[in-house]
């Protein structure tokens, strides 16, 4: 069932909201002009995500000790101990765990936002 969450202006860039749907925590986040729904609440310790930011992040390289800064837009960090998440999938990334974030499609019209649940 889909339900609407906000205007896609109430989203500001690369922050989120914390809303409620039928009793369910979600969090609402925008990456330039995706909008993306999650579970708000990280698998690790249960800290609010749609406090955390939508970055990139440090990525291995062939060569030992060397690291690249990638997936621009494309992470969702926890703000209490920056555990990283794919933004559409919810994998944790490296493998820290195999703890996902629950995620939500997303529809935006007449930019109107909906979450179907």
């Amino acid at each position: 069932m889909e339900h609407r969450l906000c205007h896609i202006d109430d989203i500001p860039h690369g922050t989120g909201l914390a809303l409620e749907v039928q009793g369910r925590p979600i969090g609402v986040m925008r990456a330039q002009d995706t909008v993306y729904a999650f579970k708000n609440m990280c698998p690790h310790k249960r800290a609010p995500l749609a406090f955390g930011t939508i970055d990139g992040t440090m990525l291995p390289t062939s060569c030992a000790g060397e690291l690249n800064y990638g997936m621009q837009d494309q992470i969702l960090k926890c703000p209490w101990h920056g555990w990283e998440f794919s933004i559409e999938t919810g994998k944790c990334l490296f493998g820290v765990s195999d703890a996902k974030v629950k995620t939500y499609p997303v529809t935006v019209r007449d930019g109107e936002v909906f979450v179907a649940l």
